[in-house]
């Protein structure tokens, strides 16, 4: 496991009017404080990245579709500097928050027809705040189908 990063398992509570789908408490690891909640889409077969941001903590929950992120850690005084992880989540596949911490890179690829990413996070969003590299930068393979 990378150094920082958070794995949460999430509920969804069935209910026959509709089902509730759990994404971040207060009282959660990896929860910073509220500035910020988004979503974005990824299209399916596409991948976004690379990533790193300088400040902000991810927390990422995929509640529609399936997405297929790699986190990747460079950063120098860590002990899983050089590691990468590579994790899938969604509604059916492992229904989950991902919390990554500040100074990592990461990458995500969609999975199903539809797939909808929910970020939430601590300061308001600050375009100057990331870096993004061109995706051939950080080497990295096995992105599957």
């Amino acid at each position: 496991m990378i150094e920082g990063l958070i794995l949460t398992p999430l509920r969804v509570i069935e209910h026959p009017k509709g089902d509730v789908y759990h994404a971040l408490k207060s009282s959660a690891p990896g929860y910073q404080g509220f500035g910020e909640a988004y979503f974005s889409t990824v299209i399916k077969g596409l991948i976004k990245g690379w990533k790193r941001h300088n400040r902000l903590t991810l927390n990422l929950v995929v509640p529609v579709g399936a997405i297929h992120f790699v986190v990747h850690d460079d950063r120098v005084d860590s002990p899983s500097q050089g590691q990468f992880l590579d994790i899938v989540i969604g509604r059916k596949i492992n229904y989950s928050r991902l919390t990554i911490p500040e100074g990592l890179w990461v990458a995500f690829k969609g999975l199903d027809d539809f797939n909808l990413l929910l970020n939430i996070i601590a300061d308001e969003h600050d375009p100057h705040e990331a870096d993004n590299v061109d995706f051939g930068d950080i080497l990295y393979s096995d992105w599957g189908q």
